[in-house]
């Protein structure tokens, strides 16, 4: 795919695919999240992807290992977001709108 060996890892396609699913799922959420919740899942979701890059490139063993540690880190941030979203029901319309 590109020049850097992190780009044709699985573990960062996913992330980036990750990514574009999380920036559409923003955009239902209410506009007083701009600045709280969309800022912070956009923003972990992205970090998890960052990781993975930084982390492969020229690291040893332990620090590629803490990178994706701190990948792993972001990524459930993600999931915590999803849950207060789904807890304030801001993703309701999503799943039962769908034809």
């Amino acid at each position: 795919m590109g020049e850097y060996k992190f780009q044709s890892l699985i573990v960062y396609q996913l992330a980036l695919d990750y990514i574009e699913q999380i920036y559409e799922l923003v955009t239902v959420l209410p506009s007083a999240e701009m600045y709280n919740l969309r800022s912070q899942i956009t923003r972990a979701a992205t970090s998890t992807a960052l990781n993975i890059a930084e982390g492969s490139t020229g690291q040893s063993d332990n620090e590629q290992l803490r990178f994706l540690g701190l990948a792993l880190r972001s990524y459930i941030d993600t999931v915590a977001c999803l849950d207060i979203c789904n807890r304030r029901k801001y993703l309701e319309d999503r799943t039962t709108n769908r034809v």
